[in-house]
């Protein structure tokens, strides 16, 4: 049966500029190729997981203007069910401004706009739609009271929770320990640990976040691959080695195709080798969005 996903979230329009490398404060760099694209890490997510099979509802909110339209579109075309996601006439639809150097990284500054309106009456709305889910997707860039109540409605009715704790939070939410799966960074890793970047530790991190109630904790590494902790243990699996592209997207990449395996039924290990895989082609060509890969596309890998 095809799997069953919501994903809560927000939903921007990406401008993307290209550049040799990324500016430091107060510096101005003459940038090369700019592109207007779909985006948001809720977007980035379910677009993901319905290229990889599931029958994806998407929970947002989007200004009433021309990026609202282009975003909901985008949505509709991966067969994405928008029926709920809400235009806002308070706010204009969220903005993402990235930087992308020559070696693929990037640095990015998002306007968030009517992603912040997202309200727990409008998860309550949605409530049928997480309740018959066999997996609920939410992250951080949607305001916590949402997010928690979304958590609320999935575990009322026993419908497992993965969390994408970004962007880092101020300190760790009330709602942690309510969560099936959790997928940090680790600059996210770090901020819900308190644990200092100089001596940033990912299986210790990983470790101290099971023990806050998350019955499995994925540390995402990038290119030095990610650390998972579970009720068998702490283990380090390697990225693939590839030609890299842009990056931008690729832990959005990896939580959907995550979203994907578990939903299947596939346990945590084998649900983070997929999910490598997945991240793996989506840096190995431009955007977000764009490059979020196909089922087909992960054979060989």
């Amino acid at each position: 049966m095809t799997a069953r996903i919501v994903v809560v979230g927000s939903v921007n329009i990406d401008m993307v500029v290209h550049c040799d490398t990324l500016p430091a404060p107060g510096q101005t760099v003459i940038g090369g190729t700019f592109r207007k694209l779909p985006g948001g890490k809720g977007a980035n997510q379910a677009v993901v997981a319905a290229r990889l099979g599931a029958a994806v509802t998407f929970v947002g909110c989007i200004g009433d203007d021309d990026l609202g339209r282009e975003a909901r579109a985008a949505l509709a075309a991966e067969g994405i069910d928008t029926a709920h996601l809400a235009v806002v006439s308070s706010a204009s639809t969220g903005v993402a401004l990235i930087s992308v150097d020559a070696a693929g990284q990037n640095a990015i500054t998002v306007a968030s706009a009517a992603n912040a309106t997202l309200a727990p009456a409008q998860i309550d709305a949605a409530g049928a739609a997480i309740e018959a889910a066999d997996l609920l997707v939410c992250q951080l860039e949607s305001p916590q009271p949402a997010v928690a109540q979304a958590i609320v409605r999935a575990r009322r009715a026993g419908v497992p929770v993965l969390l994408n704790p970004a962007p880092a939070p101020p300190a760790p939410p009330a709602f942690l320990g309510a969560v099936d799966v959790l997928v940090p960074n680790e600059v996210e890793a770090a901020a819900l640990t308190g644990m200092p970047a100089t001596a940033f530790d990912a299986a210790t991190a990983a470790e101290q976040l099971r023990a806050a109630g998350a019955a499995g904790v994925i540390v995402t590494l990038g290119s030095a691959g990610l650390c998972l902790a579970d009720a068998a243990g702490t283990l380090r699996l390697p990225a693939q080695q590839v030609e890299v592209v842009d990056a931008t997207g690729a832990g959005d990449a990896f939580v959907g195709a995550l979203a994907v395996a578990l939903a299947e039924g596939a346990d945590l290990r084998a649900a983070a080798a997929f999910a490598q895989r997945a991240a793996a082609v989506s840096v190995t060509r431009p955007g977000a969005m764009a490059a979020m890969p196909r089922r087909g596309e992960l054979a060989g890998w």
